[in-house]
């Protein structure tokens, strides 16, 4: 089940809270964020060595990719068009949360429909009874809240067929698995996909491989689980730093695994935390669905 790749840092990044790792095919670039400490856009061209930064004006929850070399930022309370070309930041439409609730975490599923979830402030480990976030699905211009009681959203992806969304919240440590109606957007059947355990690490960011595999970061552990479509655990690498965010496949024949950590105090904190890193797992990606307009 365990499984030693090599994993190397690919960009000495610096992040205190590395996410959201964008593969663009059309550019072959890696889009990251780092959501705090400070907001920030980065952009790295593993050609040419190129390393961009763009300061965000709040905290940054995550990109999606739109046409046209621009992409769509989900920043705490509200999405934005963004032109890395201009540095330019414009407003599609406000977050509907309270203002102690970011939104945070998203993703477009295949047919191009952005995703996006939240995370509630006011939840600590003395107050799991925060919930005020959701994961909203939009639609023209209005968030549809899809999933209620959210704390902390993650984990979300897509099966390959775009017909199952996988999300979590994260403090109850479990993945759900929903059949996406592709026509629609709707959500049905919510059923739990796999649970971590105690010393297994907390639930963060996930991708899905070309074959259906789920890759989970498993923060605070230091590992990628990879789980099958049908919820059982296929394998485990373990990675050179404690704090994995998120994997995303990307390179030139989608080979790629990049995975950004976070200098957070989670587990046994190693040094090496802050930066991008990358292996080759054997499995292969699919492109990130452009943002539909």
């Amino acid at each position: 089940m365990a499984t030693t790749i090599e994993a190397t840092c690919a960009v000495q990044s610096n992040n205190y809270l590395g996410e959201t790792p964008l593969w663009s095919v059309g550019e072959q670039v890696l889009y990251w964020v780092n959501c705090e400490n400070p907001a920030e856009i980065h952009r790295w061209n593993p050609a040419s060595g190129a390393h961009d930064t763009w300061p965000m004006k709040e905290r940054v929850g995550g990109i999606v990719l739109k046409p046209g070399k621009n992409l769509l930022v989900v920043l705490s309370h509200g999405i934005y068009d963004f032109s890395p070309e201009t540095a330019t930041l414009t407003l599609m439409l406000s977050s509907p949360l309270p203002e102690y609730v970011s939104l945070h975490e998203c993703q477009c599923d295949r047919q191009g429909r952005l995703w996006v979830g939240a995370y509630d402030h006011h939840f600590t480990p003395q107050n799991r009874n925060a919930k005020d976030g959701a994961i909203f699905r939009l639609e023209g211009d209005k968030l549809i809240p899809e999933i209620r009681n959210i704390s902390v959203a993650n984990g979300l992806a897509f099966s390959p067929d775009g017909k199952t969304l996988y999300v979590a919240d994260a403090p109850t440590r479990t993945v759900e698995a929903y059949d996406l109606n592709t026509e629609t957007g709707g959500l049905s059947n919510g059923r739990k996909f796999m649970e971590l355990k105690d010393g297994e690490g907390f639930l963060d960011g996930a991708t899905v491989d070309a074959e259906g595999g789920y890759w989970l970061a498993a923060v605070g552990a230091g590992t990628l689980r990879r789980y099958l479509p049908d919820g059982s655990l296929d394998r485990v690498v373990q990675l050179p730093v404690s704090n994995p965010t998120k994997a995303a496949f990307g390179g030139v024949d989608m080979d790629t695994l990049y995975v950004t950590t976070t200098k957070l105090k989670l587990g046994a904190n190693s040094e090496e935390n802050g930066g991008v890193y990358a292996l080759k797992p054997g499995f292969k990606g699919l492109p990130e669905p452009i943002f539909a307009e």
